[in-house]
């Protein structure tokens, strides 16, 4: 067995308590003041330095030299209430970690572990990123890169991982090139007339108005995009009326844009805006659009996914190591890939002899947790390699 993963193993149980203990006490994004606590005494406990930065990050650092790289694992968790009935769940009534950032610091936190024991023979320094408010726009990514997240020293690349319930437990997924896309919210406010339904010619009906709109949406991704370029337009809420016989005066939408491509998204947002107003306005109504800019597109660095595929192969054999399919959900790791070279891989959680598993930002998502030594070591080798070869 690698001596890394060996090591990692070795963690387990800490990891495991790490983990929990951040599962039980799940704090909403930029919220997450008891967690960056509990992370800053695992910190000291290992004799670590760090400083903290957006208000509820870490930034820490192990090792010394002119070379640097930067692990990522980010912190936050969602507004759903846990249904596992683990004997470790949420004692936060609404608040759950079901994305899986409980299990992403428990494996930072082992990486830590490890490469504090190796400290003396690390040729450079590994900066630790622990990343408050993936989950809410603007995304603590972009905050953190603002306050300096990314200088003193400058990260020759940057890793981060997802725990992934549709892969096997402790496989790792990389895709190279486009990875996941970005993703803006959409929120209209339909503006017309109320009215009694019997007398439809009084007023200006905004559900009519919602309806046609939505269908029209649909057409500039079916018929405006270039179909060799991914992009996904979706309505998913509409609220409007309050009873059988009244044309209500308003009605309000809201939906996601989500691309790989910058050049079509930033189209299809001007788009959207245009089409919007000119609908509302042809049928005597009115269109107020809110478009709040989201996460751009992961896009794995060519280099630095290669050398990612190398090190998982290295670590857990070539047939543990596949491809990852791209998905249209969002990830503001992609404001990190904006300045240095990133990967981002996906690590298999889905328990042996189990087909399925309930996914990512579900009530019952319940991780295997013994892909979490594997992910442990993943990161520390990825940093230590890194730094041991030229580039």
């Amino acid at each position: 067995m690698n001596d890394i993963l060996q090591s990692a193993n070795n963690l387990m149980s800490s990891i495991i308590e790490d983990r929990r203990h951040i599962h039980r006490n799940p704090e909403l994004s930029f919220q997450e003041h008891e967690t960056c606590a509990y992370i800053a005494h695992r910190l000291n406990s290992m004799n670590i330095p760090y400083s903290i930065i957006a208000h509820t990050g870490i930034v820490a650092h192990i090792g010394n030299g002119n070379r640097c790289i930067a692990l990522r694992a980010d912190i936050d968790a969602l507004p759903i209430e846990e249904e596992t009935g683990l004997d470790f769940s949420s004692t936060k009534p609404g608040i759950m970690h079901a994305c899986g950032h409980d299990a992403h610091t428990a494996m930072l936190l082992g990486a830590a572990s490890i490469l504090k024991e190796q400290e003396s023979s690390l040729n450079g320094i590994v900066k630790l990123i622990f990343q408050p408010g993936e989950e809410k726009v603007p995304g603590g990514a972009s905050i953190m890169v603002a306050e300096g997240v990314l200088e003193n020293p400058k990260p020759e690349v940057i890793f981060g991982q997802h725990v992934y319930p549709d892969a096997p437990c402790g496989e790792i997924q990389i895709s190279i090139g486009p990875t996941m896309a970005s993703a803006d919210e959409l929120y209209w406010t339909i503006y017309g007339k109320g009215a009694h339904a019997a007398q439809p010619h009084q007023g200006i009906d905004p559900i009519l108005i919602a309806s046609e709109l939505i269908l029209h949406l649909q057409s500039l991704v079916t018929k405006m995009r270039n179909p060799l370029l991914p992009g996904l337009l979706a309505v998913t809420s509409i609220h409007g009326g309050s009873a059988t016989n009244i044309i209500p005066e308003t009605v309000e939408l809201k939906g996601t844009l989500r691309a790989f491509d910058p050049e079509w998204r930033e189209q299809a947002i001007r788009m959207i805006q245009q089409h919007s107003e000119q609908l509302c306005l042809m049928h005597g109504a009115r269109c107020e659009i809110k478009i709040l800019r989201g996460y751009p597109a992961v896009h794995n660095h060519e280099g630095a996914a290669t050398f990612a595929i190398k090190t998982a192969q290295a670590l857990i054999g070539s047939t543990k190591v596949t491809d990852f399919e791209p998905k249209m959900w969002g990830e503001d790791f992609a404001f990190y890939g904006q300045h240095i070279p990133a990967a981002f891989w996906m690590l298999g959680v889905r328990p042996d002899g189990q087909t399925s598993m309930p996914g990512l930002h579900n009530a019952r998502f319940t991780p295997d947790e013994k892909a979490l030594p594997i992910g442990a070591a993943m990161m520390a080798k990825a940093a230590i390699d890194w730094l041991n070869d030229s580039h």
